[in-house]
């Protein structure tokens, strides 16, 4: 039962959410080239092929291209025809076996200059991570040509799942979730949260005999216990430097802010409230935080700098239920709830505001939206969509007004870090 009430206390904030399909303000405006792409024909097609598909995705979710499916091809690159199409790049994927796995060759022309820019190989040892293939593939071809950096792409998204009653997986995956291994099974893993930039290793609450807080090597299996607590022990935040955390801890009745300190293994209580407590975000490079909180009668987002003395300010007036949030710099994505319907999925939108100023901006229109969190460059914001029809993972783009869903095929996801 401590297991239950622990979950279910945190999923009134944590699950309160949903929403998504149209950002309303477009903050930037770049000038996109017209790109095609394509496939070489050979005896590796089928895996050139997945890799292209991917490849087309991301360039369509940088926002900084017009991208043009050239789909299947074998032949020499017709400098003409092209600019008769009026396109501007060609890239062009073969696969080819090696003895550690195959190569993942790209080859982007510039039609308007008639040469080739980019000839590379990527080299793939396990044939299961080709996704990563084509975000290499897409960063590149964004390096090329200057726009804003697309780099979160070749990152791991963390992520926890339910796979009976009681019991999660951890596993890691890249953002399209094509990708996906478990690193840690059996038992109740829940609230899976990186450790450094590196993304090395992670925290995670394993149920033992208490909550307890774990860092975890996801490549030597390392192990190390860091804090335990009777009611609720979760990793919110970690500080740039990764030596602090944000924790939200339970140890008598309701749950407050602790910040832990990992080199000397201190552990400081920042709210003493009788109510609840959670979500802790750094913000102000690391000298305040963000948190949601009922201490306003219903749940809402509040800061305060890292010391129990701080007074505690109210950052949203917007809305009546607003929980789960996430802070990057000065900028803060929140969940609101805007419905209140007793028989059915209530709508809750998502939004983006300034811890600096009175701007605040919706993200999202429809549905029930939950869980945001910022990419680590602060440009996107990922979260989880429900509706009557569909569950997804989504990707709102914050400066090009454009958002995506990769459907949950099978997987109820807990919780999720990236």
């Amino acid at each position: 039962m401590k297991i239950l009430k622990a979950i279910l206390l945190v999923c009134v904030f944590y699950t309160n959410l949903f929403a998504i399909d149209a950002t309303l303000d477009i903050v930037k405006t770049i000038q996109t080239p017209n790109i095609e792409v394509t496939y070489l024909d050979s005896k590796n097609s089928e895996v050139a092929k997945k890799i292209y598909k991917i490849l087309m995705n991301d360039l369509k979710v940088s926002g900084h291209f017009e991208v043009f499916d050239g789909d299947k091809n074998s032949g020499s690159v017709n400098f003409p025809i092209y600019k008769t199409k009026k396109i501007d790049l060609l890239a062009r994927v073969e696969v080819q076996n090696s003895d550690n796995g195959f190569r993942a060759n790209l080859y982007l022309y510039d039609i308007n200059a008639s040469n080739i820019k980019i000839n590379k190989t990527y080299n793939i040892t396990d044939k299961n991570l080709y996704p990563f293939a084509s975000h290499k593939m897409a960063i590149d071809i964004n390096d090329y040509i200057g726009a804003p950096s697309i780099a979160w792409m070749n990152r791991f998204v963390v992520l926890s799942k339910y796979t009976q009653p009681g019991e999660t997986d951890i596993l890691v995956s890249d953002y399209t979730l094509t990708y996906q291994k478990i690193v840690v099974r059996g038992g109740l893993n829940i609230f899976p949260k990186w450790a450094n930039i590196d993304q090395t290793e992670i925290f995670f609450t394993k149920y033992l005999k208490k909550p307890t807080i774990v860092k975890y090597n996801i490549y030597t299996g390392i192990t190390q216990k860091i804090i335990q607590s009777d009611g609720m022990a979760i990793v919110s935040d970690v500080s740039k430097d990764g030596n602090k955390l944000l924790l939200s801890l339970a140890p008598e009745t309701q749950s407050n802010i602790y910040l832990y300190d990992l080199t000397n293994k201190l552990n400081t209580q920042l709210t003493k409230y009788p109510g609840i407590d959670v979500s802790g975000n750094f913000i102000n490079n690391d000298t305040a935080m963000i948190f949601v909180s009922d201490r306003a009668g219903y749940p809402n987002i509040f800061a305060k700098k890292l010391d129990i003395n701080a007074p505690v300010e109210q950052v949203v007036y917007h809305g009546r239920n607003n929980s789960s949030a996430s802070a990057n710099g000065d900028y803060v994505v929140y969940t609101s709830r805007e419905s209140a319907n007793e028989f059915g999925l209530n709508t809750f939108n998502l939004y983006l505001i300034s811890t600096k100023s009175d701007y605040i901006r919706r993200l999202t229109a429809n549905g029930t939206n939950q869980m945001p969190r910022f990419s680590n460059d602060g440009g996107s914001v990922m979260f989880l969509k429900h509706t009557q029809n569909q569950s997804a993972l989504g990707i709102i783009r914050l400066d090009y007004n454009r958002s995506f869903l990769f459907p949950l095929n099978n997987i109820k996801i807990q919780a999720f870090d990236w």
